[in-house]
């Protein structure tokens, strides 16, 4: 396997990442993670990526109990990231960070990154002086490499990259559903990267399953193509462009798992049959009339629902009707709002605290409404 032309140090182009990994119940289920990270260390690769609110604050441990405690540190590389909750002054960032490295049970992050970058929270990060903090870490050695993950417009990110030189790299979401999407301006943002000599950590490559979970005339048309399966040309897709460093998978099985390595051990960009496909592919979801929520969770887990609304499921179930006009978006809806207290569409109490945190900028209120217009009417 070749080492990345960005990062020496990195093996490949293929990153794990740790925010969707296989549960039991509300738990990480600690013997299937072990299972993937060993299957991926083994196929040659190296690169895992997690933060701390991830799967509420078990990512990281998971991290440690699979991964740190069983492989020696020079086989893995760890990215994590500064999250805006989770700190309020200058004084709060340093032993943030160090408890992160103790969660993990490591002595250092080969990579880490200001979190979810934006207008939004920007300013904060900047009164807090958390770039400077960071890169005095650097400085010690508890930091390799010091980035950004964006969520946000090409000028912001222009701007942020101008105020930071010291930015080594840039996470952003990409993938062939929003590359010219004038929401995510993924190809823009990109772009932007390219103009600064910043190289790229993908997130999303999939678009939160999907692009693997196709509208039929979409899945037709991969299929028609007698190659891999619906998330290898998504890999592929984002991969293929020459800035990129690393293409993160947020995987949740061993059959996820399998399929992934197989795509990229032996990575091939996409051919121009394959690049014809994926416009038509493009041009199908351009008819749908979808919520575009990758599912990172973000809206639950940092905004504490009062209300308890599954609002990444919701919206899944409403993108599953609107794709498949199937029943069964019905019976999903109702599992969704039944047990463990969980709020209905209609309950919401439109204190806006998930939209504060959403890294897409939904409309969430809105998209709420129209869900309880299907599936409560």
């Amino acid at each position: 396997m070749e080492k990345n032309r960005f990062f020496p140090e990195i093996n490949g182009n293929f990153g794990f990442g740790c925010m969707r990994l296989p549960m039991n119940g509300d738990e990480v289920d600690l013997e299937e993670t072990s299972r993937m990270a060993d299957a991926f260390i083994e196929a040659g690769f190296n690169y895992f990526d997690t933060a701390h609110g991830y799967i509420r604050g078990k990512s990281e441990l998971a991290i440690r109990e699979c991964i740190s405690k069983r492989h020696d540190r020079n086989s893995f590389l760890l990215a994590d990231k500064l999250t805006e909750p989770f700190f309020n002054s200058e004084e709060d960032v340093e032993p943030f960070i160090r408890e992160q490295l103790e969660l993990c049970g490591v002595e250092y992050f080969d990579f880490y990154l200001m979190h979810a970058q934006g207008m939004r929270n920007y300013e904060k990060f900047k009164r807090c002086r958390a770039y400077e903090v960071a890169y005095g870490l650097k400085q010690k050695g508890l930091i390799r490499h010091l980035g950004i993950s964006f969520h946000d417009t090409p000028e912001t990110l222009d701007m942020i990259l101008s105020e930071h030189p010291e930015v080594e790299f840039v996470q952003i979401q990409f993938n062939y559903a929003d590359y010219d999407d004038a929401a995510v301006q993924s190809r823009q943002v990109y772009e932007v990267c390219g103009k600064h000599g910043k190289p790229v950590v993908v997130m999303e490559p999939v678009k939160g399953g999907t692009l693997v979970n196709l509208p039929e005339d979409a899945d037709a048309i991969l299929k028609d193509l007698n190659g891999g399966s619906n998330a290898s040309y998504a890999l592929r897709f984002a991969a293929g462009f020459p800035d990129i460093a690393v293409v993160l998978s947020g995987m949740s099985s061993m059959e996820q798992m399998e399929d992934n390595i197989s795509t990229m051990k032996d990575f091939q960009p996409l051919s121009e049959k394959e690049q014809e496909a994926i416009e038509k592919v493009r041009e199908v979801f351009k008819g749908l009339d979808l919520i575009p929520c990758t599912a990172c969770r973000y809206c639950i887990e940092e905004s504490e629902c009062p209300m308890k609304i599954r609002i990444p499921d919701l919206f899944a179930a409403m993108n599953n009707f609107q794709t498949f006009h199937s029943d069964n978006s019905f019976f999903y809806y109702g599992d969704i709002i039944t047990g463990h207290g969980h709020g209905k569409a209609s309950e919401c109490l439109k204190c806006g605290k998930c939209e504060k945190v959403c890294p897409q900028h939904l409309p969430i209120r809105e998209y709420l409404e129209k869900v309880a217009a299907t599936f409560e009417n």
